[in-house]
């Protein structure tokens, strides 16, 4: 199998973490996004939509990064990160779904807008980061309440509903939004920021030149 990557991507390297926690033996390509390695036809005949991760299978083609997490904890058998018990698979597919949609949706654009922008010279659009604070504002109280107690957002291990909420954990001290009213939830962050594959799958970003 190959991973195509690139580096400093939050999702891509949510799906390298998985492959790290997994110990599976994937090639991983790195691209240049700035350098519009995401843009060249070999590329696009994988993925048409020119976005990162990208998993090769033989003739099977996967993007979408949760849905690579699922193919890959299935390849690697047993329960590791997807446990199969009562209502535990439901749970974090649902995780997936508020990080996806609601969550890391707006703390992404945060992300994106107020630190990736600024680094390349570019502007932020004021409006898409003022729609992202209260997006967050809104879904951070309901995170902090769900962790609350738990060392993890689905049962007594890590699964692959926290590898998916974690992506964007180290922006936290640099987007322009007030995290000191939540705890738990800095503390959760803080804790799944120590995992071993999670450390183990930081990549410095490609220059624009390379």
């Amino acid at each position: 199998m190959k991973l195509h990557i690139v580096p400093g991507s939050p999702s891509s390297r949510k799906v390298e973490a998985v492959i790290r926690h997994l110990g599976l033996e994937i090639e991983i390509q790195e691209h240049n996004f700035f350098a519009s390695g995401l843009r060249k036809p070999t590329y696009l005949a994988l993925n048409p939509n020119a976005r990162v991760p990208t998993l090769e299978d033989g003739d099977f083609v996967l993007w979408e990064s949760n849905a690579i997490t699922h193919y890959l904890a299935d390849r690697a058998g047993g329960d590791q990160l997807f446990p199969r018990q009562a209502q535990a698979p439901a749970a974090i597919v649902r995780s997936q779904f508020c990080e996806l949609a609601h969550f890391n949706r707006a703390f992404g654009v945060l992300a994106f807008e107020t630190v990736a922008k600024p680094r390349r010279g570019l502007q932020t659009d004021a409006a898409a980061v003022a729609l992202a604070q209260a997006e967050l504002a809104r879904c951070a109280p309901v995170l902090e309440s769900h962790i609350m107690g738990r060392e993890y957002l689905v049962g007594d291990a890590v699964t692959l509903a926290d590898y998916a909420m974690i992506p964007f954990e180290g922006y936290r001290s640099l987007v322009p939004f007030d995290w000191a009213p939540y705890s738990e939830l800095n503390a959760y962050f803080d804790r799944m920021s120590r995992l071993e594959p999670w450390v183990r799958s930081k990549r410095i970003p490609l220059p624009a030149a390379a």
